[in-house]
Parts: structure tokens; C-alpha cells; sequence
């Protein structure tokens, strides 16, 4: 896994691969600050111990069936309150390199995970540090089920699953695709082409422009997904009025409980 080459200036040409681990987000600060990173540079893993998602929760993923990485990145030329761009790019980069294999169904659901129809498929991690009003770096961590065939839960499942492949996905081949997409939607946010990645982000979106089942404060509603703001607040329409809601405070209702 540590001897790719992809095609990139910088994302990918230098990866620590270590057999197993708590978190390589946690492996990609420390070396981070050691000061022997560079931007670019890719902590992976066959098996995370102690991996994380967003709100707390577990990733579950077996040994070496599976994409486990964290990305080191240095995205200064970002002001803390435009961190959501970040996110709106890495969850792209991903959607670029899966829409091949699963070209009908694949969507990312706010905030950064990574859906098939209504099943998880991956998720993503980003922890930003920042200096005065910028981000100095970010942990990039991404972890996608990849040959996986069984999940605790119902709600996941892996891209073997949904498109299958008799000998399996190739992970090394697999990664020098994710580096490669990763370099380019990050270059597109760099030259500040916000824009294209808004349009991208908003076509590719979960449940978008589709009414459905919803829950903030302990109340369900219903609501049609119509936007993103300038921070990252999900923009909901419903009793014809757009509510906006931060990462949190509101919750996606699946469709067997819609009714």
C-alpha cells in the first residue's frame, strides 16, 4: 500500500503505511506535529483500532478489506469560517472516484458521508487547527468500505456490494484514484473555484431538491432539502420557509420510519 505512484504533484507521494493502528488521524497529527509532514502526506492503515466518525461515533471496517487513510493538508489560503468548503471539495474527490463503479445511486449526504441510495458506504473526518482567523492544517481522515460483505448494521454497505467484482477491488489502485481526485477538487478550492464545486456538491446531494422526513428539537417534519449556506448550514424547506441547520441539529429520517 506504501509503494503507489499516483499521477499528482503532491497528494499521495509520500505515504506512512502502518499495519495497524488507533486512528491515523491521530498518526497524521503527531507526525504533523513532529514536523516531518509535508502537505500531501497520507497515513494509511489495514486496521484502525479506534477509528472515528462524525459525531463520536465508531467506524467499523475489518482488517484490510477496507480504505483507511488521513490526508494531511494545509489549506491557509481558508478563513475558519469557510472550513465547509473543505469539506464540500474531499467529499467530491470521493464521489469522483466511486461514480465509475456505482454510476446510479451514489450521493453525499450532508455533512461528508458517503451513501448508496440509503445505505452508508464511507464517511469522512476532517479536524482543522487554526491560526488567527485561517486554517493552519487539516486531518483529512476518509474511510470507505471496499470488500467488506458484512456490516453490524443494515445501513452499511461497501462497494463490492453494490458492484460486485468477483476477485475483489484492488486497494492500492483504488487509493492512487482517491489521490489523484483528491489533488484536483483541492486545487479547484485553491483556485478558489467555489462555484463549480457549490454546483457540483448541491447535484450530487442527498435527498436534494426530494421531500422527506425530518427531526430537530424532537419534533419530525417534513422538508425539502434546497440548499447550503456560506458556513455549511443545511437549507431545508418546509411550511414554505427555508430553515437553516448546523452540523447536529437536525436529523435525516430514514424511509422506512417516514410514515
Amino acid at each position: 500500500m506504501h509503494k503507489i505512484y499516483p499521477k499528482t504533484l503532491f497528494v499521495g507521494q509520500n505515504i506512512v503505511f502502518l499495519p495497524t493502528c488507533q486512528s491515523t488521524n491521530d498518526e497524521a497529527l503527531r507526525i504533523l506535529s513532529d514536523g516531518v509532514a509535508y502537505e500531501g502526506d497520507i497515513v494509511a492503515t489495514a486496521q484502525q483500532t479506534q477509528g472515528r466518525g462524525q459525531r463520536g461515533n465508531q467506524w467499523e471496517a475489518q482488517p484490510g478489506q477496507n480504505l483507511t487513510f488521513s490526508l494531511i493538508l494545509l489549506p491557509s489560503f481558508l478563513q475558519a469560517s469557510d472550513q465547509f468548503w473543505l469539506n464540500m471539495a474531499v467529499s467530491l474527490a470521493v464521489y469522483d472516484s466511486l461514480v465509475p463503479f456505482i454510476p446510479t445511486g451514489l450521493t453525499v449526504k450532508w455533512p461528508n458521508d458517503i451513501y448508496v441510495n440509503d445505505r452508508k458506504m464511507g464517511g469522512i473526518l476532517i479536524e482543522n487547527t487554526l491560526q488567527g482567523y485561517n486554517l493552519a492544517h487539516s486531518i483529512v481522515g476518509i474511510g470507505l468500505n471496499i470488500n467488506q460483505m458484512q456490516f453490524s448494521y443494515p445501513s452499511a454497505t461497501s462497494l463490492l456490494l453494490e458492484a460486485p467484482y468477483q476477485e475483489g477491488y484492488h486497494l492500492p489502485a483504488l487509493l492512487i484514484t482517491l489521490c489523484e481526485q483528491l489533488e484536483k477538487r483541492y486545487l479547484q478550492l485553491r483556485n478558489n473555484q467555489r462555484d463549480t464545486l457549490r454546483a457540483s456538491y448541491l447535484q450530487h446531494l442527498y435527498r436534494y431538491q426530494q421531500e422527506h422526513t425530518y427531526e430537530a428539537d424532537g419534533h419530525r417534519f417534513r422538508g425539502t432539502i434546497v440548499s447550503i449556506d456560506p458556513t455549511g448550514r443545511l437549507g431545508i424547506l418546509t411550511n414554505g420557509a427555508v430553515r437553516y441547520f448546523a452540523f447536529k441539529e437536525v436529523g435525516f429520517i430514514v424511509v422506512s420510519d417516514e410514515r
